[in-house]
């Protein structure tokens, strides 16, 4: 074996194997039992806090609740934690502390999920001053609860609240207080939401009492949204719209065209009944209505008028052909002529009032031809009124052409009223929501 001369080296000894570590025995942390709060069996300990908001990360008006990442900053004393220090400068420390000393012992009211972050370690901090002052920052995401009143949605406004309390302690025992009031809030001049506009931020501070336990103090994170409405605009409120003017398409077709007005207003109903059901389908299916169901459902209404009107027109149309046909049948009077031509024309007339009234109920695409006829017919014979020898003949021509304005009647007055009721209800609608 070789040997070796010179001076032994010895090792040095691993201080961070030591069961008490320096910092632990500058703080006595094994002579104080700290299962207890600092000043037990004597007044309520003043523990501050102060909130920096992060992230404002999801509004959902389904689950009824949003989702922030904050840190969360105690202020407190614990004289059991003081230290000697010449230059009075503070330690700081991370999470393998915190298990070993009194925190307070805080919680999210009313919240659903929530973490610590711990990437790349536990995003914890416990700063100690030699008086025994402690600060206790954590990094932390919560979803919480938002009780949303949507009866104006989408033009509506909501103010949520994420509520923070001590779980075991009563206002005997802890104080919660902000610590710089209103100022102890502070908030990311990048937070942006895709659907909200973020309108305020404040705090506030309530006691909350449970009957078992007692009273504790709350403190309240309390922001106001306002809903960006160009998303619906686009989305929603313009389509309806479209949908409606498009329904009035029908009112300038002719009535007996109705291969282009039925399947126009069909069309219509079915897009509008999509539209609803597709703003239905992302929303909570709440009890009460919706600003956004009015304006659908009366669009729906108007598109189902549209549609109702030219029922009542193709049915009025009916009636007065039956009448019309009525009226052909009857026997036609004579009428003398001087001139053999013009005899001529009157009895060709007359052959063709004959064909027209034989032929009138035969399908449509004869019909259309034989009342173009009938108008011809009435026209020459207002212009050739002088030849008759009686009144029959302008009866007739009279009656036709009241007949031929009395069929569209209705289509004529839809056309002014129905865009007239849609603008006065969108007045209405948005002088209430906006």
């Amino acid at each position: 074996r070789p040997k070796f001369t010179g001076p032994v080296l010895k090792r040095s000894p691993d201080i961070t194997k030591s069961s008490v570590t320096k910092s632990e025995q500058l703080l006595r942390i094994e002579n104080h039992d700290f299962t207890m709060r600092p000043g037990f069996g004597g007044p309520a300990i003043p523990v501050g806090v102060d909130v920096q908001v992060e992230s404002l990360d999801t509004i959902s008006e389904v689950d009824m609740d949003f989702t922030m990442t904050l840190y969360l900053r105690h202020y407190w004393k614990d004289e059991r934690l003081s230290f000697p220090s010449s230059t009075n400068k503070s330690m700081t420390f991370d999470s393998r502390l915190v298990k070993k000393i009194w925190v307070p012992d805080m919680f999210f009211v009313h919240s659903k999920r929530s973490f610590i972050h711990d990437t790349t370690t536990d995003n914890v901090m416990l700063r100690v001053y030699p008086d025994g002052k402690v600060l206790y920052s954590v990094r932390v995401t919560v979803t919480a609860m938002c009780n949303m009143d949507l009866s104006h949605f989408p033009l509506d406004t909501q103010t949520c609240s994420l509520e923070i309390e001590s779980y075991a302690y009563t206002d005997d025992d802890l104080m919660l207080y902000w610590k710089k009031g209103n100022d102890s809030l502070k908030t990311d001049d990048k937070i942006s939401l895709s659907q909200f506009l973020i309108q305020e931020f404040h705090t506030t501070t309530k006691l909350a009492f449970y009957s078992s336990t007692g009273w504790y103090n709350r403190l309240y994170i309390n922001f106001t949204l306002r809903r960006h409405i160009f998303f619906f605009l686009l989305q929603t409120y313009f389509p309806a719209t479209l949908m409606v003017m498009l329904s009035w398409v029908s009112f300038w077709i002719d009535r007996r065209a109705v291969p282009a007005r039925v399947p126009l207003g069909i069309t219509t109903v079915l897009t509008m009944s999509t539209i609803i059901t597709g703003v239905n389908a992302s929303m909570p299916r709440v009890s009460y209505i919706k600003a956004v169901d009015i304006y659908l459902w009366v669009s729906f209404v108007f598109v189902f008028l549209s549609v109702l009107e030219y029922a009542a027109v193709n049915y009025l149309s009916t009636l007065h052909d039956r009448k019309e046909r009525n009226l052909r049948e009857q026997p036609q009077c004579t009428c003398v002529v001087t001139h053999s031509g013009q005899a001529m024309m009157s009895s060709t007339y007359s052959e063709m009032d004959a064909m027209t009234t034989s032929h009138y109920g035969t399908p449509e695409r004869n019909g259309e031809k034989h009342e173009r006829i009938l108008v011809q017919l009435a026209m020459d014979s207002e212009r050739n009124a002088h030849v008759g020898a009686g009144a029959g003949g302008n009866g007739g021509s009279r009656a036709y052409r009241s007949i031929w304005i009395d069929t569209h009647a209705i289509d004529k007055y839809s056309r002014v009223i129905f865009p007239i009721a849609y603008m006065i209800f969108n007045i209405i609608y948005w002088s209430i929501y906006s």
